[in-house]
Parts: structure tokens; C-alpha cells; sequence
């Protein structure tokens, strides 16, 4: 089977070649000229555990190019940012590759929408422009919603063993797409209708936001108390019924900072929903209050942020917590020097350890990478003007810190305030 993939990103790439390694005729489409070059030419535009060893497998069946052909599968994987001035989707990626897509239907393809879409996207939007082709969407073609549930840094291995959802136009929709996934998904593949699809992946990353938010208000609440939110979050997980996430200094990502405005942007409702949000993306600012407090007396103080990925051991900083704390604390008169493993790019220069804590008064910790729990304490104290570490993630290794003459505070632990 031809498959023509839109979309040569972190979840359409490894998606074409999950494809491909299966046996079918793939050709990945992306309006990046440099990266189908270097598709073309036998390398990686990102990495991603098990992407290259992936890549090997699929070439034979794979190839990349930036025009879309007839084919017999058609499936869009592209980005759906968020619009900041209307918290609503912008979805004009998805409507250029439907564009691109039309003209080159035939009766019985299957087309696959994987983005990310708020409700009534693959009805609404995505069929009127694919029947320009004048051919009729369930009767002469075939379209269903596939979200992905995958994250950066173990994205082939929930591709193949996650659950999948496919929300078919038609039953008969749906039960061919099922058949495709079903060359590399080795999960559950749950059948239903193309809206209440889009609908579910939404839900799950709101109720992540949610949970997120509620516990970084319980955070502030224990510092209020004289309480360590880290362990009374752990004692409550102990009941067979509760699920209380961790705290932190914000939420990143393409998923759980974005999916929530999407369910509410054409409802009268979500006032719950858009609270939620306000909490978490104003945790750069509670950040920032309590590293204010450690830098008291500190004429011109210079600060160094470890981590703006988005989340732990990943490179990607898509709608990174830091990015919000940086400005602010740029707005505040501090200096922000920054250090990032993991992070190729970003919009601000990224150091060397070195070079981002020497004459640094404060470290703080935004993302918790597993590699900053092996730091030297010693050693970069020896670089910085003051020893001074606040960790929004509580992952480094606070007593040995402490030992090396570091001033420790944790985000949401009020028992070091006593």
C-alpha cells in the first residue's frame, strides 16, 4: 500500500517509518526543502531513542519529498499551534495539506488525520476541502481521526504499544484505518467517530492540566502551611483513588499547555478549564517570587536557569515554563544565563556548565533532566559569586548540595521555612 505522509515532524516522521518498516510504500511529504534533503540523503533532521536504528529498517520503503502524489493512504501530521491573541487553534497547516491532498484523490484512498484538532475539525473543516475533488467523503473516500498518544523521548515505543483511537466517518472508515495501524500497533485500537476522537485526546491532556494545576496551587498552600508538598503528595498516591501529579514551575509542551484551550475555544463553558491554564502559566511568576527572596541584599544579581526543555531529557522546548520565567526575570533586573544539556536551539544563547554558573549568585533548576542529579556541588560552587539553588523540580540531590555550602529551597517544600 502507497502512503503519503504530511508532515515530517516529531510525530509524522517516526510515524512514516513505523509505516515503511512495516512494508508499505511511503513517501513523506514536508515544505521544508533542507530537511527532505536530508531525509533523501540518509539523515536525521532530529533525534528520538530508537529513531536511527528505525530509519535503517524503513529506507528501502521510504522516501522524502515535497510534493504529495497519488497515493493510497493520505495522512496529515502537522503542526496545530495555538493562536496566543484568541486561545483558539490555528489550523492553517492542516487546510494546506488538505489543499495539497485534494487533487490527487482517487475513490477508495483512506485519509488520516493524526493533529492534534479541537471538535468538529475532521467534519467542519477537513471534508469540504477534500471534496473539491468532487468525489463524496464516506462513499467514495474514506477519512477518520487518528490522535497520536506519544511522547518525546519514548515516541516509537508508545507508537507501537500505546491504545490507539480511531474515529472514523463511517464505520467502514474506521475499521480500514484499524486494518492499516494494525501492520505496527501492537496496543488495543479502540474503534468510535471521528468528533468524539478529537474530543478524547483533548480530555486526556485536560485532565493532566488540571490535575498539574491543582497540586501547584497545594504546593503554594503547604509553603503557607510549614509543609513539604513533595511528601504529602507521595502519602496521598498511597490511596487506591487518588493520582495527584507533581508540581512545577510551569507546563511546556504541544499537548498539555495548548489541548485544554482547544476544548473550550467554541464553548460557553470551561471556566474550570481556562483557571486551570492561569495556574499553570502563571508558575513562572511564583518561580521567580521565591527566587526573589533568596537574592535579598544582592546588588545586580545574576541568576542560571538549568533546563528549558519543556520536560525532562528531551531537546524540545515547544512552549517551555523557562521561556515565561526568563522575560520575567529580565523585566526584573536580573541577569539570566542559561544551561541546557539536551536543548540545540533555543531564544536565548545556551552555555556551557562553565560558562552559565561562573559568577552566578542563584541557580535554578526549571526542567529536571536525570543528568542533574550527578552535578558536582562542589565544583560549581567554586565558579559562582554566591551558592545559592532554587529547584522547581526537586531532583537534585538536596543534603549534598547543602554540604557543598548551597542555600537550598524547593519549589512547594514550606518545612525549610520553619
Amino acid at each position: 500500500m502507497k502512503i503519503s505522509v504530511l508532515g515530517l515532524g516529531y510525530i509524522g516522521l517516526p510515524t512514516a517509518l513505523l509505516f515503511a518498516a512495516s512494508g508499505h510504500e511511503v513517501i513523506g511529504v514536508d515544505v521544508d526543502k533542507r530537511k527532505v534533503e536530508l531525509l533523501n540523503s540518509g539523515e536525521l533532521p532530529f533525534q528520538e531513542p530508537g529513531l536511527d536504528e528505525l530509519f535503517e529498517k524503513a529506507r528501502g520503503n521510504f522516501r522524502a519529498s515535497t510534493q504529495v502524489e497519488e497515493s493510497d493512504v493520505f495522512l496529515i501530521a502537522v503542526p496545530t499551534p495555538l493562536d496566543e491573541h484568541t486561545k483558539a487553534a490555528d489550523l492553517k497547516y492542516v487546510k494546506s495539506a488538505a489543499e495539497m491532498i485534494w487533487p490527487h484523490l482517487r475513490e477508495g484512498n483512506l485519509v488520516i488525520l493524526e493533529s492534534t484538532v479541537p471538535p468538529n475539525t475532521t467534519e467542519r473543516l477537513l471534508i469540504p476541502i477534500l471534496e473539491k475533488s468532487g468525489l463524496k467523503a464516506g462513499t467514495d473516500f474514506h477519512v477518520v481521526h487518528c490522535p497520536e498518544r506519544a511522547i518525546p523521548g519514548k515516541t516509537i515505543h508508545e507508537m507501537i504499544h500505546n491504545d490507539r483511537i480511531i474515529g472514523g466517518i463511517t464505520p467502514e472508515s474506521a475499521e480500514l484505518a484499524k486494518e492499516l495501524y494494525s501492520s505496527f500497533v501492537k496496543g488495543n485500537i479502540y474503534l468510535t467517530d471521528a468528533t468524539t476522537a478529537e474530543f478524547v485526546k483533548l480530555i486526556e491532556n485536560t485532565y493532566r492540566d488540571v490535575n498539574i494545576a491543582l497540586v501547584n496551587e497545594l504546593a503554594q498552600i503547604a509553603e503557607e502551611y510549614g509543609i513539604n508538598i513533595w511528601e504529602a503528595i507521595e502519602l496521598a498516591n498511597k490511596h487506591p483513588r487518588v493520582n495527584l501529579h507533581k508540581p512545577g514551575p510551569g507546563v511546556g509542551g504541544h499537548c498539555i499547555a495548548i489541548d485544554p484551550w482547544f476544548v473550550i475555544q467554541d464553548s460557553s463553558n470551561g471556566k474550570m478549564i481556562a483557571l486551570a491554564r492561569h495556574v499553570n502559566d502563571t508558575m513562572p511568576n511564583y518561580t521567580l517570587r521565591r527566587v526573589r527572596k533568596m537574592l535579598r541584599g544582592i546588588e545586580y544579581p545574576t541568576i542560571t536557569v538549568f533546563g528549558v526543555a519543556y520536560k525532562g531529557n528531551v531537546d524540545d522546548a515547544r512552549e517551555t515554563p523557562a521561556l515565561r520565567f526568563i522575560r520575567l526575570a529580565e523585566n526584573d533586573g536580573l541577569r539570566v544565563k542559561v544551561y541546557d544539556p539536551f536543548v540545540q536551539e533555543f531564544e536565548y544563547p545556551l552555555l556551557s556548565l562553565e560558562e552559565a554558573v561562573k559568577d552566578s549568585d542563584c541557580i535554578v533548576v526549571i526542567t529536571d533532566h536525570e543528568v542533574f542529579k550527578f552535578l558536582d556541588p562542589e565544583e560549581i560552587g567554586k565558579l559562582m559569586r554566591h551558592r545559592c539553588a532554587f529547584d522547581a523540580r526537586n531532583i537534585l540531590d538536596h543534603e549534598k548540595w547543602k554540604r557543598a555550602g548551597f542555600e537550598i529551597r524547593v519549589l512547594g517544600n514550606g518545612k525549610e521555612d520553619l
